[in-house]
């Protein structure tokens, strides 16, 4: 490892430096609390934060709640997809259910959360009641998934009628709100959304980026002296905002007192009235789950940008640890429905005697554990660094040459390119680009876009499926992969757990790794070269010097931010090419947030300035310039600006032509030579440029350093202005836990592995 002296001068070696610079109080891509670096309202592992932020979107840097194209698809799939789910969950006993009033059950255990809130013994028999008696292993679904188009899971708005627009557009003049919000509005809430806000102005919450007191504000404009912080539509509007910003935040659901304790923050007085009325409406659902072991009730209270894995329901004196949680029907749905499917894919393997022997003689290298384990199991947890592709690569020639059908799937479409690089015939590289190719992204698999298609059921064509990057996996997005394998067929979830979280909700990787319910095979091939040396000690929590002789880490010390915008620049315009060889084009610059001194939005001007200048004819965009695209929350794609006309600004992404309508081009299209972590996961480039200014300490954790660093693969340069943070995060600041119902879900189905 190096540290560049000056910045006139080139990188010699030297000793790494580790903290030169000024540390300040920005705040996270994930949008924890701090200074406002970020444009994030929203924390990659809490609720809503309280602090002033630029925007109201999640890591992946859109704005606003985009309106994707295909949207009636998309939403129809998406119903489908519930539907199906719902038909299920009636075959079977489930989680307590919300109806148009509180009885029985979900009352008893109301009753419940209050008496330990108050510090009471909760009432004899709610908590000591036997479990739900156990579901069927391997249920038959009563109804085939179908492929959904991209983007499926977003929850995009259907566009409406002009004339529904315009009601809505007057009903938001009137109450002083920002009528460019009318599409939207009037897309979210669906037909008489004109009506609904009339008779619910807090309905406008609804909509994405609007925040409780912008709502409070329009609320009293229509209603007057009506409209008051102890107003039941208020209390229940804002329970489901919150509900929805810790979704945003990864969290599937909250615990009970964490959500009582947000919505005092936000000035509702009675919480528990508001919690009743949620699910009282269907707004919300109420759930028990055991309590994990070491769980503290103590911790229950953050919420509002801090809300944890905290809360328990109660211990009174014969009663048995629960949890109980609040959380919304889509993502409890899914949850359930990857339980279902992953017990499926569990059992639902044929126990033929010589099935196991057949695989053993394709069992050599490194990746003999792992497919000896995916011979006798439907699933399988296989972990890793980069160099573990190689692992799952020789698997996939495995059951090629035993005849079954397999298909890869990647997170991103550099990484496809990748893997299908290992499999090592240029005929697959060509097939990924088809629907018929073995190597694929999650995206094109679950749209029908790319791979083996479906048969009649509406099944995967396929015997055996890897899916890399599993950590980037929501809980959705896995549920219909598991919904969509076929009786027999084998599973393969391969990643590195070090890498942050998706973007989406849930942690599906880390809950079945926690839940041990299947093999789980660890590769012992560590990724080459002094970058995977650092990477690999950042992993286990150690920042440690690595010899470098060829440059392949470089520590840029800086005092400001200033100087690190300048000093970045230097690095991709100039240093970069000149020391090490790697062009301009396939150094990536990543930072931790949008906004700040030193964010993407800063850095992208100076770089575009320096890089490719123009006057950014078309919404700030010219030919050429490097752009990150996001078709939905969640998921970017770099690609470069082609030209633009009247059908819109072209681009091109992971060799596709694609074009952006003029109206979408604000939402999803950023200029991309600067990207933030989550922007850049499942993507490696040759040299890298991590920028840490002063302003963002608070941001570093151990996750997004190794998923920051990891994406070098030649050479990477640290302009370095945090001081003693960085070490500090590496070493004590692990993954904020998120809440979520599937390690209790799955261990109820499926018994430990052993």
């Amino acid at each position: 490892m190096t540290t560049e002296p000056s910045a006139a001068e080139e990188a010699e070696p030297g000793t790494p430096d580790t903290g030169d610079g000024t540390a300040g109080d920005g705040t996270a891509e994930d949008g924890t609390a701090g200074g406002g670096t970020t444009e994030d309202s929203t924390a990659e592992d809490g609720t809503a934060g309280s602090g002033t932020t630029e925007d109201s979107t999640a890591e992946d840097g859109t704005e606003g709640a985009a309106q994707l194209s295909e949207a009636e698809a998309e939403l129809a799939a998406q119903r489908e997809f519930r539907e199906r789910i719902e038909r299920r969950k009636a075959e079977k006993e489930g989680p307590v259910r919300a109806g148009t009033g509180l009885s029985g059950k979900a009352a008893d255990l109301l009753a419940a959360v209050r008496a330990v809130e108050s510090g009471e013994k909760p009432p004899a028999g709610v908590f000591s009641d036997p479990g739900p008696a156990p579901r069927s292993a391997a249920p038959e679904p009563v109804r085939r998934p179908q492929p959904v188009p991209s983007g499926a899971g977003t929850g995009a708005p259907v566009p409406m009628a002009a004339e529904s627009v315009d009601a809505v557009r007057a009903v938001l003049v009137r109450g002083g709100a920002p009528e460019a919000l009318a599409p939207q509005a009037a897309a979210t809430l669906g037909e008489g959304a004109d009506g609904q806000l009339r008779e619910d102005p807090w309905q406008l919450l609804r909509v994405a980026g609007v925040r409780p007191e912008q709502a409070d504000g329009f609320a009293r404009a229509l209603l007057g002296a009506e409209a008051g912080p102890d107003d039941e539509r208020r209390g229940r509007a804002v329970t489901v905002w919150l509900l929805e910003q810790a979704a945003l935040a990864g969290h599937t659901a909250l615990e009970a007192q964490a959500l009582h304790a947000a919505l005092a923050q936000r000035s509702v007085p009675d919480p528990d009235a508001a919690v009743q009325s949620a699910l009282a409406e269907g707004d919300a659902l109420l759930f028990q789950d055991a309590a994990e072991a070491g769980h503290d009730p103590a911790a229950a209270g953050r919420t509002d940008g801090e809300a944890g894995e905290d809360g328990e329901a109660g211990e009174g004196e014969g009663a048995r640890p629960v949890r109980v949680l609040i959380g919304l029907e889509r993502y409890a749905l899914a949850e359930e429905s990857l339980a279902d499917g992953l017990a499926r894919v569990v059992n639902s393997l044929p126990k033929e005697d010589g099935s196991v022997a057949a695989w053993e003689p394709a069992a050599t290298g490194s990746a003999t554990g792992l497919v000896r384990a995916v011979a006798g199991h439907g699933l399988v947890l296989h972990t890793g660094g980069e160099a573990s592709r190689a692992e799952c690569a020789s698997l996939v020639a495995a059951a090629r040459s035993l005849g079954l059908r397999v298909c890869a799937a990647a997170h991103h479409p550099d990484g496809r390119r990748r893997f299908a690089g290992l499999l090592g015939t240029a005929e697959e590289a060509r097939d990924t680009a088809s629907a018929g190719g073995t190597v694929v992204t999650v995206a094109g698999l679950l749209s029908g876009e790319e791979g083996p298609g479906r048969d009649a059921d509406g099944m995967l064509r396929t015997d055996l499926l890897v899916v890399l990057d599993a950590p980037q996996l929501d809980v959705e997005s896995a549920a219909m992969l598991a919904e969509s394998l076929p009786d027999g067929a084998r599973l393969v979830l391969s990643g590195d757990p070090g890498v942050l979280w998706s973007a989406g909700p849930g942690r599906v990787f880390a809950d079945l790794l926690a839940a041990k319910v299947c093999p789980q095979v660890a590769s012992r091939t560590p990724d080459p070269g002094p970058v995977g040396e650092l990477v690999s000690g950042i992993g286990i929590g150690e920042l440690n010097q690595v010899e470098a002789p060829g440059r392949e880490v470089v520590i840029i010390p800086v005092r400001d931010a200033g100087e690190a915008v300048h000093r970045t620049v230097q690095l991709v315009a100039d240093s970069v090419p000149r020391a090490i060889g790697v062009p301009a084009e396939q150094t990536q610059v990543i930072t931790p947030g949008h906004g700040g001194a030193a964010g993407t939005r800063v850095l992208n001007a100076a770089l575009k300035e320096r890089l490719n200048p123009g006057p950014g004819r078309f919404g700030g965009f010219d030919p050429g310039d490097r752009i990150a695209y996001t078709p939905v929350p969640g998921r970017s794609v770099p690609g470069r600006v082609v030209k633009a006309d009247a059908d819109g600004l072209h681009l091109e992404c992971a060799g596709a032509p694609v074009v952006v309508p003029k109206e979408r081009v604000e939402q999803t299209v950023r200029h991309g030579w600067a990207l933030t972590a989550h922007q850049a996961v499942g993507i490696r480039w040759p040299a890298a440029v991590v920028v840490l200014p002063g302003d963002a300490a608070q941001a570093l954790s151990r996750p997004w350093v190794y998923t920051a660093f990891g994406r070098a693969d030649r050479h990477l340069s640290v302009v370095h202005g945090v001081e003693q943070a960085l070490p500090r995060a590496v070493a004590e600041i692990p993954a904020r836990p998120r809440t979520t119902r599937l390690p209790a879900l799955l261990t109820a189905q499926i018994p430990p592995s052993g």
